[in-house]
């Protein structure tokens, strides 16, 4: 009898039938309850001016009820039981393999940054390059220095270099600040562990030695479009270095050089060293920040000081810096590359742990604590003040993305996802295209990059269940989101503002230089993201 009744097949859950179902069922009605859940979204965050955590999750509890989830399926019960939260496993699910790289890639940005590495690098390339050149030294500083560093801090720390270069030079200071945004733009949009691409990677479940290859392939001809875009509108768009800004810069580092001045004089040595210029990254890591960036503090200097009181002098090579920043890089692709070239073996088990996002990112924040900050005399208490500082702005990040996952866990246990899928496969546009155009479409309308990377993540996750599609297909997928997550910034978006107001550029200069910089950057590397997912 027993076993009769084992072999009796559990009936199927009945679809959902509550909410607005009850007016108009079937897939009308759940695409009706999507597109009212999208609009909803939209003016939650652009007319209330909702914070964006709080709007995803409002929207996704009021699409998950309009599409008839019980209590239980979207909260659970209070007692223990079989029943599983979908808000808890929506945001447990992304956050528990994106929150560690974020925090980790976060500290070790931070450490290069308030190390003076940026600006040892940006003075190095200048060098190199010469004063013809300097426009390309500038979007190279931005493209490398922007793996592990958000958008607004490398705007923050390398402005006073692009003040510099283009008050020597006379020229429009379009010319150099736009090779620098490109390059930070590209690396935020396409390269981990900025949080789009990883949220993204996570969702889509791809490793991310696949998101970082193909961000690079995809990144690479996008920023050289930019670059070519920012040579031809700075030599047609003169827009004067602002003074204020120069001033402003002056004076803190006539601070920072009068504070080593007195620290050598109260340890007995030498003076004539304080007033070296600070463009090189010699003595001083600066953390210069508006509220909202990621670096260690807020509007505050902190010098690191050496185990006679005395700040360190040396900026940091060139060499150092390259090998922090690659370090993780090149681990976390050996470890990709492994699991395909390699039989599994203990030296393939060796390669993909040490290629693990988690140990890699690590080894290299380790690294940076070694090389930037111990062996340049940083005491102990410095490096936990810079670490501890860095992390708290990434909070916002991290809840807007567990968001998403949240958003996407309603999608796909109401049903709506389902009937996206069968509908935009009636359609008959590739998942690729359609990808880029929903997150330009989120990104247009409400400005936010990481809000419209994990709400198309959202919707398009389950158009490709099924589909038996590559890693490689996937992540190229991911590329097209966030490509489209940074189309024609405008207005909205707090990245306008910021270039605008901190190089001194006018709203419609803003809109002629810097919305079209990012249009090019996103339609070029959508272009090769689906010029290569036709043979991958």
């Amino acid at each position: 009898m027993s076993s009769l009744l084992a072999a009796t097949p559990t009936p199927e859950a009945p679809p959902h039938t509550g909410g607005l179902l009850l007016l108009m069922d079937g897939t009308a009605g759940l695409l009706t309850v999507a597109a009212l859940g999208i609009v909803l979204l939209l003016v939650l965050i652009i007319k209330v001016r909702l914070q964006p955590f709080v709007a995803l999750l409002a929207v996704s509890i009021a699409v998950g009820l309009s599409a008839g989830l019980s209590v239980t399926e979207l909260f659970g019960t209070v007692q223990r039981s079989t029943s599983v939260s979908m808000i808890e496993s929506g945001m447990g699910g992304i956050l528990g393999h994106v929150a560690i790289i974020i925090g980790l890639g976060t500290m070790l940005g931070a450490i290069l940054e308030v190390s003076g590495g940026a600006e040892a690098l940006s003075a190095r390339l200048l060098n190199l390059f010469g004063e013809k050149r300097a426009p390309l030294a500038m979007g190279l500083t931005g493209l490398i220095f922007g793996i592990p560093v958000f958008f607004d801090v490398g705007i923050f720390v390398l402005a006073p270099i692009v003040y510099a270069a283009a008050k020597r030079s006379g020229k429009s200071i379009l010319l150099y600040c736009m090779p620098l945004l490109a390059g930070l733009s590209m690396t935020h949009a396409f390269l981990p562990p900025h949080p789009g691409p990883v949220a993204a990677a996570g969702l889509f479940k791809v490793d991310l030695g696949w998101v970082i290859l193909m961000g690079i392939i995809v990144g690479i001809p996008a920023v050289l479009a930019a670059w070519a875009y920012a040579a031809w509108i700075g030599k047609r768009l003169f827009v004067p270095v602002p003074q204020d800004m120069v001033e402003a810069a002056d004076e803190a580092k006539a601070a920072v050089a009068a504070e080593r001045a007195a620290r050598r004089a109260a340890v007995g040595g030498p003076t004539d060293g304080a007033t070296t210029t600070t463009t090189t990254g010699k003595s001083t890591v600066p953390t210069q920040s508006t509220g909202s960036g990621t670096g260690a503090g807020s509007g505050s200097v902190a010098v690191a000081e050496g185990p006679s009181g005395a700040p360190a002098e040396q900026p940091p090579s060139l060499s150092t810096v390259f090998l922090i920043i690659g370090t993780p890089l090149l681990l976390i692709l050996a470890a990709t590359f492994s699991s395909i070239a390699l039989d599994p073996s203990t030296f393939r088990s060796v390669i993909e742990f040490f290629g693990h996002p988690f140990v890699a990112l690590t080894i290299a924040l380790l690294m940076a604590y070694y090389l930037l900050g111990i062996r340049r005399g940083w005491s102990r208490k410095s490096l936990e003040t810079v670490s501890t500082a860095s992390l708290k702005p990434v909070g916002n990040i991290l809840l807007v993305v567990g968001a998403g996952g949240v958003f996407g866990a309603v999608l796909k246990g109401s049903g709506i996802a389902d009937a996206l899928a069968d509908t935009f496969n009636d359609v008959g546009l590739p998942i690729i295209v359609l990808a880029w155009l929903i997150s330009v479409v989120l990104r247009v309308a409400q400005g936010s990059a990481t809000v419209a990377i994990v709400t198309t993540a959202g919707i398009v996750v389950p158009l490709v269940e099924g589909q038996d599609l590559s890693q490689a297909h996937l992540a190229l997928i991911i590329m097209a989101i966030s490509a489209g997550s940074i189309f024609a910034s405008h207005v909205n978006d707090g990245g306008f503002w910021i270039v605008a107001k901190y190089f001194g550029i006018s709203e419609r200069d803003t809109l002629k230089s810097w919305t079209v910089l990012e249009t090019v950057l996103s339609v070029a590397g959508f272009a090769v993201a689906a010029l290569l997912s036709i043979f991958i």
